[in-house]
């Protein structure tokens, strides 16, 4: 099986037996619901006209759908892709339970009974977006609320929460309900971390009552292909904001992460080496007037990849920018 992904500022009109799943990603007029679960991650975008830009996973073998709990999925062979959306309202608010940090949990525990009950256990990547994210209620930043419900899920359906975690990112949208996009596989992925930065898993108390549940990257392993997620990546170096108030030096930094992870994956990759420029990358842009200065510095840096640039918070209130990537290589035949 082979897994294709493109990204395209205008609508997708393929054989939507193909489309494993996808993303909007802009601010649509409002459009019907596709028969593939697609992710709405409704943000001003930047640097382009077009309202939305749509990503779609596209695979050349027949295609399942179901609904789970909530879940709409399509599975093609043993690759599966997901996306669940939970409205905070519907969970009770506590002092000693935010009605976050239980839309979280539940969102994770029936992602993994669905990955259980398909057979295909392995999560090699997750896209978090919920509203407000730098914001405290309860006493606590509602991201460190996220990462409780998180953590719990993958420790009570015994996932660890160390190690061998998919590459991810969480990401504040405004007025989002909490909405998780997932890919799993049958095999564990290849985790990544980053040389550079103390592995998130491992972050000090100073972060939150429970650490964030993700590795820095992941390599996965389709029959004939092999995918490189790099998760989302911003300013920090050890565990600590580097250069706040720079966007600009903010960029370099992240930039420098990325670099490291592909490093990485470069040592533990069964392909040739991945190389910036042909990455596709996703960039997350707190404030819109640093745009351009975010945009000048990157295109030395990434030449004429893919870049789609979305204004959204970040996990730390002192971070002005995040940014994934994504590529894949062919296996060669034995």
């Amino acid at each position: 099986m082979n897994l294709e992904f493109l990204s395209s500022p205008f609508a997708v009109s393929r054989e939507t037996g193909r489309i494993l799943g996808g993303a909007v990603i802009g601010e649509p007029p409002g459009a019907a619901v596709p028969a593939w679960p697609e992710q709405r991650v409704i943000a001003p975008l930047f640097g382009t006209n077009a309202a939305v830009f749509q990503e779609t996973w596209l695979v050349d073998q027949p295609v399942s759908s179901g609904q789970s709990e909530g879940i709409a999925w399509r599975r093609s062979d043993d690759l599966l892709y997901g996306v669940i959306e939970l409205d905070e309202a519907a969970f009770p608010d506590s002092t000693e339970c935010s009605a976050l940090q239980a839309a979280s949990e539940e969102a994770y525990r029936r992602i993994f009974r669905l990955l259980d009950a398909q057979q295909l256990p392995h999560l090699w990547r997750a896209w978090n977006y919920m509203a407000e994210i730098n914001r405290e209620t309860n006493g606590l930043e509602r991201y460190r609320q996220f990462n409780i419900g998180r953590q719990d899920a993958f420790l009570e359906c015994h996932r660890g929460a160390t190690g061998n975690v998919p590459a991810a990112c969480a990401i504040g949208l405004a007025g989002a309900p909490l909405s998780i996009a997932f890919m799993a596989g049958p095999a564990p992925a290849v985790p990544l971390e980053n040389p550079r930065q103390v592995s998130a898993y491992n972050y000090p108390s100073d972060y939150g009552p429970r650490s964030p549940t993700f590795s820095r990257g992941a390599l996965a392993y389709l029959p004939a292909q092999e995918l490189l997620f790099i998760s989302g990546t911003a300013s920090i170096v050890g565990h600590q904001t580097v250069a706040p108030g720079d966007p600009a030096g903010q960029c370099r930094e992240s930039m420098a992460n990325i670099a490291a992870v592909v490093t990485e994956a470069n040592r533990k990759c069964r392909t040739g080496p991945y190389v910036l420029s042909q990455l596709s990358y996703r960039v997350y842009v707190r404030r819109a007037d640093d745009f351009g200065m975010i945009r000048e510095e990157l295109t030395p840096l990434v030449g004429a990849a893919d870049l789609v640039f979305v204004q959204a918070d970040i996990c730390r209130s002192d971070l002005l920018l995040e940014i994934e990537a994504f590529a894949t290589h062919m296996l060669e035949e034995n």
